[in-house]
């Protein structure tokens, strides 16, 4: 079966609209509430702002021969799987098809003002989440299926405070040449890369869009290797071969 691509070109601008139109309502109604977004979470964290994200990849699925059935991603306890260090990890989206974990993805995102506060924290999150699911996997917590496609799709804000140079400090040894001076849009974009490079995920995107998106759709990508086109092609690719298994 030939890989399906499209719906990334059809629906990308859309899921760009609604990830700042979802995001600026949670951010009112928050304003409303008198409450404050501690570390900017409404714009960290997977949810309604990430749907169009969410439901673009789900079609992909569907178009690549995995009946829409076999894909979970409202209901909590159907996109809830076995880890190995903790007993259970909630994915955004989870394709399980004929009793097989055929493709677990996280979607995240960040927008300003502050990038600094939360960027070590999805590192961590988007390594320990992978080495846990794989583990587990090793260990036959999904049967005798062949190994899962894994995804990370990042979703970051195109501003000055996420282009600008950042300067990087260590104590007792030198920071690693590619970070010195590295902006927090090329620091995620290094994490997609080395996320594949050491076999975490299986694809990685970095997605950057301004505030403009929410009227133009408009959005960008730092390298080929961490496109969404490549996230897609990679994923359509290994559906379509688990959906003649």
């Amino acid at each position: 079966m030939t890989a399906k691509i499209d719906a990334i070109s059809e629906m990308m601008p859309d899921a760009i609209r609604h990830f700042w139109q979802a995001r600026h309502v949670a951010t009112t109604a928050q304003h409303k509430r008198g409450n404050t977004d501690q570390g900017n979470r409404a714009g960290v964290t997977a949810g309604k702002n990430l749907d169009g994200f969410v439901h673009m990849i789900r079609r992909l699925v569907h178009d690549n021969g995995i009946p829409e059935v076999d894909t979970f991603v409202q209901k909590r306890m159907d996109m809830t799987i076995p880890g190995f260090f903790r007993p259970t990890k909630t994915w955004d989206l989870l394709v399980v098809s004929r009793e097989r974990l055929l493709a677990a993805i996280e979607f995240k995102s960040q927008v300003g003002p502050s990038f600094g506060n939360n960027f070590n924290n999805r590192v961590e999150e988007a390594v320990g989440s992978a080495t846990d699911v794989l583990t587990a996997y090793r260990e036959g917590a999904f049967g005798s299926a062949s190994r899962p496609f894994l995804g990370f799709f990042f979703v970051l804000e195109d501003c000055p405070a996420s282009t600008r140079p950042v300067s990087a400090k260590s104590s007792h040894f030198s920071v690693m040449p590619e970070f010195k001076d590295a902006s927090y849009a090329q620091r995620y974009e290094l994490l997609c890369r080395k996320l594949m490079l050491e076999n975490l995920y299986d694809a990685a995107a970095l997605i950057m869009t301004s505030k403009s998106g929410v009227d133009d759709g408009q959005h960008k990508s730092l390298s080929d290797m961490t496109s969404p086109e490549r996230f897609a092609a990679i994923l359509a690719g290994k559906i379509s071969g688990m959906a003649v298994e």
